[in-house]
């Protein structure tokens, strides 16, 4: 069983959260895998450019190198997050449409998705842990 990393926690590895940083090598020592969406990378890399942050996005760039990035490449991901999207709003519960793709490459992906938005728990079928619980 791998992990795909949401955009808050890969945020939180680059501030170097403690509680994250110690699960990615607990993670690296049981040879696990994690992972990065091509959803994430673009939510963080378009954050630092807007702001002009040309230290972090080196910084950013250089972390992530450690990651697959999970490219939105096959139909059947988009299928699922079309799922995602109208199971939500029937269910008047509708997120955001990055989050939708995050959790629709973790289900294609057959990854544990970790993330610290309590939104992506309204998401069926998805494999959900919140590393920065209880901040």
């Amino acid at each position: 069983m791998g992990y795909l990393l949401d955009t808050n926690i890969v945020t939180a590895v680059l501030k170097q959260n403690p509680k994250v940083t110690e699960q990615l090598k607990v993670l690296n020592r049981q040879n696990e895998e994690v992972f990065i969406s091509a959803m994430t990378y673009y939510e963080i890399e378009r954050g630092f450019l807007a702001i002009k942050a040309v230290k972090k996005l080196s910084n950013f760039e250089n972390s992530v190198k450690k990651y697959q990035v999970l490219l939105l490449d096959n139909r059947a991901i988009f299928q699922k997050a079309s799922e995602i999207y109208a199971d939500l709003k029937q269910r008047g519960l509708p997120i955001q449409d990055a989050d939708i793709f995050i959790a629709a490459t973790a289900i294609f992906h057959n990854l544990i998705l970790v993330s610290h938005d309590s939104d992506l728990s309204r998401i069926t079928g998805l494999q959900l842990q919140d590393w920065l619980q209880d901040e």
